[in-house]
């Protein structure tokens, strides 16, 4: 193992334990170092690495800290890799978010109340054949996300929305306004509100199933014809 993979590693042995702990101070890095018998040099590069992923801070002037560790901050990494993938590799990730997402709206669909059910309803409103593409990856960015964060599980929640970045997102609301799709997949996302609004679980799951794999039989379509 690489000496700087073994200081990612005695750091996170650190935090795992709860000698570190979210908002925690790190302590100077001379004093790290030779506490955990590393070079400096090492310590740096494990800190660097470490906020680039979200789980340290550096804060200049001030020290390093130990993130809030919060789903949604340490997948942040995932959203950005997510946008450099080309259609084919995104058509894997579409696969698991098409078996991820139908759940979290299952869980939905066991708590949601008349607010939130109202809030989507309005979202759904908002849009229409003249709604420019920003304007659709928005609604369709707070759509999802909204019904997924009513799951209760924010480690689910923030995963699936790492799964489909605004660059994707943008890219197939584009190809879906240039096929005159947009009205088929707005009365989709009303289907999934319907199923959600009577608690129908297995209703509200296979509609997701069947929307997202509509939009994944799209990006297969676009990816052969490219």
């Amino acid at each position: 193992m690489a000496v700087t993979d073994i200081a990612i590693f005695k750091i996170k042995e650190m935090i795992l334990s709860g000698e570190l702990r979210p908002g925690d101070r790190l302590p100077p890095e001379k004093e790290l170092s030779e506490r955990l018998g590393l070079s400096r040099s090492s310590m740096r590069e494990a800190v660097k690495a470490l906020e680039v992923i979200r789980v340290l801070d550096v804060r200049r002037g001030d020290g390093t800290y130990v993130t809030s560790l919060e789903p949604h901050l340490l997948l942040e990494a995932m959203s950005f890799v997510v946008d450099l993938h080309a259609d084919s590799s995104i058509l894997e990730l579409f696969a698991v978010r098409r078996i991820l997402e139908p759940a979290a709206v299952a869980l939905a669909a066991l708590t949601i109340d008349a607010t939130a059910i109202a809030r989507l309803r309005a979202q759904i409103q908002s849009v229409n054949d003249a709604t420019d593409v920003e304007g659709l990856v928005a609604h369709d960015l707070e759509f999802h996300g909204a019904i997924v964060a009513e799951s209760g599980n924010s480690y689910l929640a923030s995963l699936i929305d790492s799964l489909s970045s605004n660059t994707v997102r943008a890219r197939i609301w584009r190809g879906l306004t240039q096929e005159n799709a947009v009205a088929r997949t707005l009365a989709e996302h009303a289907s999934i509100v319907d199923a959600l609004e009577r608690g129908d679980t297995e209703l509200a799951q296979a509609l997701t199933i069947v929307h997202i794999s509509g939009v994944e039989q799209w990006l297969r379509d676009a990816a052969a014809a490219a």
